[in-house]
């Protein structure tokens, strides 16, 4: 009973974070990996005394299976209210699921310290150019060709499943550089979450389960939370979902109510907290 107590602030900070990333995968687009991969790291290191390197790898594949309902509500929410440009989930989706794949095995070999430097590297980054022309022009008239936007999908598609985020926080910046509406960037990138989260959490799991089967050094990592296989802590998916899938139909009932330039500096403080947070904490493990 006693264990049972230790584990409710763990609980309902988990809880939170839900109710945090359901409400901001309806808001912005976000899958809400920006809120679970940091939160979650904080929790296995600082409760479960976990390594860095593992805790990170540990947040980023819970975070995709913990996006998938998370981002059909806020998906399916977008669109009853018409903010999805389905055409270019059409003409992306190819190359986001090659991008997803490649991302994945590539997390998987080379997962570790580097990815929180990188995760904050890249949300500091977007957070700059949302500020710095949430009031101006976007830099470029329409999208580029087809070709290159099979690029940019590739690559959101690869660097999102490494970082265990949906996809809104490279998209949506991403597309408002091309002077995409961004109440339509925030919809389709929430449906992007969604076709990111299923591929990338079901190649993690498939691959933990062979190596589960056929690897007979194969082990969790060292103080794993309860309920840990291979990089899925399924503890944290069981408190987060109901919670995120919940809320975020309210985010994107709000976002209604919100002007585009509003919504571009919101979007960015919350790059910015995120960014910083997880930047420090990769630094001070170097």
């Amino acid at each position: 009973m006693d264990s049972f107590y230790n584990f409710l602030p763990i609980l309902g900070i988990m809880c939170v974070a839900g109710i945090s990333a359901g409400f901001l995968a309806g808001l912005l687009g976000v899958g809400g990996g920006i809120i679970f991969v940091p939160v979650l790291h904080i929790i296995f290191t600082s409760f479960f005394k976990m390594n860095a390197g593992d805790s990170i790898s540990l947040a980023t594949a819970t975070s995709l299976l913990c996006m998938i309902p998370t981002t059909l509500s806020s998906c399916l929410a977008h669109f009853k209210k018409q903010n999805v440009d389905t055409a270019l989930v059409k003409r992306w989706i190819v190359f986001l699921i090659i991008g997803i794949i490649c991302g994945r095995l590539l997390s998987g070999l080379y997962g570790g310290l580097w990815l929180s430097v990188l995760f904050g590297c890249i949300l500091l980054l977007a957070a700059a150019n949302m500020i710095l022309f949430a009031n101006k022009k976007a830099l470029f008239d329409s999208l580029p060709s087809l070709k290159i936007q099979r690029i940019i999908a590739f690559f959101i598609g690869s660097i999102s499943v490494m970082l265990g985020i949906g996809g809104g926080t490279l998209t949506v910046p991403t597309l408002t550089l091309f002077n995409f509406d961004p109440k339509k960037a925030i919809g389709s990138a929430a449906c992007i979450g969604f076709l990111i989260s299923i591929p990338g959490a079901v190649v993690t799991i498939i691959t933990d389960l062979m190596l589960y089967c056929f690897d007979d050094n194969f082990t969790k990592a060292h103080n794993a939370p309860p309920l840990t296989l291979g990089h899925v802590c399924f503890l944290a998916v069981i408190a987060i979902i109901p919670f995120s899938m919940a809320v975020a139909p309210l985010g994107v009932k709000v976002n209604k109510l919100l002007n585009p330039i509003t919504i571009k500096r919101l979007f960015a403080l919350l790059l910015i907290f995120t960014g910083t947070k997880m930047l420090l904490g990769g630094l001070q493990i170097f």
